[in-house]
């Protein structure tokens, strides 16, 4: 097939090295038993790529426009090709209910948005690579005690294996972006259940994050009040960052079981 020279990605910026995108197509290769899913193939410049591994391939484009472009440059594809919102989507029925890879140069934008999305569908994702954003790469890959370290490094690596696995410059675009790009890959781990109520757990990770300058005595009193007996435990002077995956499933079920404990106290006041 011939190589297809996007007309754009990345907004106006073009991406125009191919082998970066040859590069990006092979993360994929660590589930190679796999169907792939493209989020945001725009002109193909990746799906080019996928298309050659012989295995079964859906992409979900937005943009009209693109949709046109690929059905005349991939018509292999069919209806493979699907024009809708991923994040509007209804994954479980992508391809038959079964696990797939789930890859892309994803939009920037709404890199997030599809990374929590990839977290409500968990046992349908067991593997998620593309390029994004250089800086959300690093958030997602960061440790504890690290500046970048937030919610989405948390919540990631509480499920999956994350890997940082090489920087995008900004000189294979056309014209070149002020921010530079990143390549990850996110494989699923071992974890099953957190061991822990994960609802809260991702309460609490949200509500400390988006406070994360304070104390998690102050961040989480939305949630616990700092005049609870538990709030006196040493673990609240520390702020979020601090804070392991594990640390958080700790937190999480001591608070639960605090809250537990004023409500049955509530009722039997009420009683």
């Amino acid at each position: 097939m011939k190589s297809v020279r996007p007309k754009k990605f990345l907004g106006q910026h073009f991406l125009k090295d191919l082998q970066i995108a040859s590069d990006i197509a092979d993360t994929v290769d660590t589930c190679p038993e796999l169907p792939i899913l493209e989020v945001g193939p725009g002109m193909g410049v990746l799906t080019q790529f996928l298309v050659r591994k012989g295995r079964p391939l859906k992409v979900v484009e937005l943009d009209f426009e693109s949709v046109a472009y690929l059905h005349n440059n991939f018509a292999e594809l069919g209806d493979n090709i699907i024009e809708q919102d991923f994040l509007q989507m209804d994954l479980s029925k992508l391809f038959d209910g079964k696990p797939f890879v789930l890859t892309g140069n994803y939009p920037y934008n709404i890199s997030s948005q599809i990374f929590f999305k990839m977290l409500d569908n968990k046992d349908l994702i067991p593997c998620c690579t593309g390029m994004i954003q250089k800086e959300v790469a690093e958030r997602i890959a960061a440790s504890p005690g690290n500046k970048t370290y937030g919610i989405l490094s948390v919540l990631i690596q509480a499920w999956y294996k994350v890997e940082y696995l090489f920087t995008v410059h900004e000189h294979v675009f056309n014209p070149p972006p002020k921010v530079k790009s990143a390549v990850i890959r996110m494989t699923r781990n071992d974890t099953t259940h957190l061991g822990c109520n994960e609802k809260l757990f991702k309460q609490i990770v949200k509500t400390t994050f988006n406070q994360r300058r304070k104390t998690l005595r102050n961040s989480i009193s939305t949630i616990l009040d700092k005049s609870h007996p538990l709030s006196a435990d040493t673990i609240f002077n520390k702020r979020p960052e601090q804070l392991s995956v594990q640390d958080f499933i700790s937190l999480t079920n001591r608070v639960e079981e605090a809250l537990v404990s004023i409500d049955n106290q509530q009722l039997i006041i009420n009683n």
